[in-house]
């Protein structure tokens, strides 16, 4: 029971990091450009605008999936508590959940080319 406890806590990471950057970057975006931290794309770099605009976008869609997956990891993480077969589930679970970290990006990128065009190297 401890190590599917451990497992469990382990497979709530990235829906809570999806929330908590969500909420840290609505209320407290990276104000410059920088390599290091934030939504850094080519096209969310090309001007500050630009930048502004990826971290506010992002953070919604972050926020609202990071939420959306917690539940659903709870609700899953509840069903399997009996199962002895539940290694198998946490990969798909998991697999689903980086599946949604990186199809995330999908949107903000499609919003930032509808809202600032192509990026500079098009």
């Amino acid at each position: 029971m401890l190590y599917f406890l451990s497992l469990s806590l382990s497979l709530i990471l990235i829906p809570v990091a999806m929330v908590f950057f969500g909420l840290l970057w609505r209320k407290s975006p990276p104000r410059e450009i920088n390599e290091l931290y934030g939504y850094r794309t080519p096209r969310s770099k090309q001007s500050q605008e630009a930048w502004d605009f990826a971290h506010a976008y992002h953070a919604r869609v972050w926020l609202y999936s990071g939420l959306a997956l917690l539940v659903l990891t709870a609700v899953a993480l509840a069903l399997l508590a009996n199962k002895e077969n539940y290694l198998t589930y946490f990969m798909v679970i998991m697999a689903v959940q980086i599946a949604v970290m990186l199809g995330s990006l999908a949107p903000t990128e499609l919003a930032l080319k509808k809202r600032f065009g192509r990026k500079r190297d098009e």
